[in-house]
């Protein structure tokens, strides 16, 4: 099983696109060959980190990947034997991710209902049918989420027929558009509202918005909204987390520091001594919307020493530190 690309480049599911760009920079330059020449294992995970950025490190890619694993887990769950590679009844899963997807040459777009009803052997019984959902995320920053805002969302999704309405679905009439399967890819551009006080997570439903069945009702569209929460910080499980950088003398010693929180102000904050890379303290009302604001500490490296701090670092060699 391929590794997952959000585990190898270090965020969440949720992360917005401008972290999982971030990360992706941050571990290219860590585990580059040129910076870890002759090591094997280095090289080993420069690679699996250019394969996850592949994978999710654009708009298009990361909902093309996102999809692809949302049906997955969905014909390998609920014990319903999961059909990839070996087709099922002449009828491929990759063919019907593809034209979801906006591939070409598929011959059966479907949706995820009529698949399952085929799978399942279901007596053929008329059944009111429904395009699949479409979930997607929107990025946007905190200060966006703070007053609300509009923003341009580009749409793909499986809309009708314009040529026979959709009516040669399941027939064995073919149309020239759509090549018998009722339904045909389409892209548009929605602006969408966030309303203020958003929430990292906040789900938006548009009605109607999601895939089209040739012979039923439309599926919605699940917006997640997803706030960039910018050089520094990251989400974990909802709460806003911000890196502290330390020179190891302030780890050993201790002492204060002054940090810039999410809203722009100084806070001072008394770092413990002999506080260890990792720790954290819990700021209230100093995060997203006046929530709790989670710093954690990590060390410092300088890209080069000075003189006189090689010296030092010398002479605490020479003590046993």
């Amino acid at each position: 099983m391929a590794e997952d690309p959000y585990r190898a480049l270090g965020v969440s599911r949720d992360a917005s696109d401008a972290e999982i760009k971030r990360s992706y920079r941050k571990l290219a330059r860590q585990y580059h060959p040129d910076r870890n020449p002759g090591d094997a294992a280095a090289e080993e995970r420069f690679k699996s980190i250019q394969s996850a950025y592949e994978s999710i490190g654009s708009a298009e890619a990361r909902s093309e990947h996102d999809q692809r694993r949302r049906m997955e887990e969905m014909f390998q769950g609920g014990g319903t034997r999961s059909p990839f590679g070996s087709g099922f009844g002449g009828v491929d899963i990759g063919d019907i991710f593809s034209q979801f997807m906006g591939g070409r040459g598929s011959q059966y777009p479907g949706s995820d209902i009529r698949f399952e009803q085929r799978t399942r052997n279901r007596p053929q019984e008329k059944q009111k049918s429904r395009g699949a959902d479409i979930e997607a995320g929107l990025d946007i920053s905190l200060e966006q989420a703070i007053s609300g805002t509009e923003a341009k969302f580009s749409h793909r999704r499986m809309r009708r027929c314009s040529s026979c309405s959709g009516s040669s679905f399941g027939t064995s009439r073919t149309c020239s558009s759509c090549k018998g399967a009722g339904i045909q890819t389409k892209g548009s551009t929605l602006t969408v509202k966030v309303p203020a006080g958003a929430e990292h997570g906040h789900l938006l439903r548009l009605k109607g918005m999601g895939h089209e069945h040739p012979e039923g009702d439309s599926g919605d569209l699940l917006i997640t909204v997803r706030l960039d929460a910018e050089e520094g910080r990251r989400w974990e499980e909802g709460r806003l987390v911000q890196e502290v950088r330390l020179p190891y003398t302030t780890l050993i010693l201790g002492g204060k520091i002054r940090i810039t929180t999410p809203a722009g102000k100084r806070v001072e904050v008394e770092v413990p001594e002999g506080t260890r890379i990792g720790d954290r303290r819990r700021l209230k009302g100093h995060g997203h919307s006046e929530g709790p604001l989670d710093i954690e500490f990590t060390l410092s490296e300088p890209e080069k020493l000075t003189k006189s701090q090689r010296d030092s670092l010398e002479k605490l060699k020479e003590s046993g530190l």
